[in-house]
């Protein structure tokens, strides 16, 4: 005898799934799987989170070292990396981003 769990209810499929997810011949004519619906290349976010997660980790570094030269070169460093940084994770977006198929 089995027993089923109340919240637990036989699915009923009214239609045959299409596998593989990715058949172009299922698409319709201005659906893309290619784009990236963002709008922001997925390098670049790879790209930013790799490089400020470094950024903090050598300014938390240089800063917790004690020494006063070090907390003022973390400083120093943050004020000029981070906007260097977000400018060129910025253009390199506007080079890589698709302009054939732009996010809706």
């Amino acid at each position: 005898m089995s027993t089923t769990h109340p919240f637990l209810r036989p699915t009923s499929v009214k239609h045959e799934p299409h596998n593989p997810v990715r058949d172009d011949a299922m698409l319709s004519p201005t659906e893309d799987l290619d784009r990236q619906p963002d709008g922001v290349p997925h390098s670049v976010v790879g790209l930013t989170a790799l490089f400020s997660v470094m950024l903090a980790m050598l300014v938390a570094f240089m800063f917790l070292t004690g020494h006063t030269t070090g907390k003022v070169l973390a400083v120093i460093l943050a004020v000029i990396a981070i906007p260097t940084m977000v400018g060129s994770l910025r253009r390199k977006a506007q080079n890589d981003r698709d302009d054939v198929n732009p996010s809706r």
